[in-house]
C-alpha cells in the first residue's frame, strides 16, 4: 500500500457517503466508463486477469444502476433505462468471456450518453435553477 491510499479512501468514502443522489448516479456513470476502458486497455495489452477483473467491476456498477431505478416513480423513463442496462450488463458478459473489446466499445459510447445526458440534464439543470432562482432562492 503506498502512503496516502488510507487517507484517499477515506476522502472518497466521504464524498460518496455524502453526495446527493444525482451526484451517485453521475459517479456510477463515470467508474463504469473507467473500468469498461481499463478492461480494454487489459486486452489489448493481453493481460486476460486484469481485464476480467475491470469486467467485472464494470459489471457491478451495472448492477447498483439497475438497483437505483425506482419503477414505480420512473414510469418509462426506468423501464426504459431498465433495458438498456440489461442490454449493457449482458454485452459486458459477452466481453469477458469472448475476450472482445467490441462490446467493451459499445458500452462505453452507450453509458458515455447517458451521463452527459444526466450531466446535462440533472446535473446542470439543477444549478440553473438553483442559479435561477438567485440570493437567498
Amino acid at each position: 500500500m503506498t502512503p496516502g491510499t488510507n487517507g484517499y479512501q477515506a476522502y472518497r468514502r466521504t464524498q460518496i457517503e455524502t453526495a446527493p443522489p444525482e451526484q451517485l448516479i453521475l459517479m456510477l456513470y463515470d467508474g463504469a466508463i473507467r473500468f469498461a476502458r481499463n478492461a480494454r486497455r487489459a486486452l489489448e495489452a493481453g493481460d486476460k486477469q486484469k481485464a476480467h477483473t475491470e469486467l467485472t467491476r464494470a459489471q457491478d456498477v451495472v448492477s447498483e444502476l439497475i438497483g437505483s431505478l425506482d419503477m414505480e416513480a420512473g414510469g418509462e423513463l426506468a423501464a426504459n433505462l431498465y433495458q438498456l442496462y440489461r442490454y449493457m450488463y449482458q454485452r459486458l458478459v459477452q466481453a469477458n468471456i469472448r475476450k472482445s473489446v467490441e462490446p467493451i466499445d459499445e458500452v462505453v459510447q452507450l453509458m458515455g450518453e447517458l451521463r452527459d445526458g444526466w450531466y446535462e440534464g440533472v446535473i446542470q439543470g439543477k444549478a440553473q435553477a438553483t442559479q435561477d432562482r438567485g440570493p437567498g432562492g
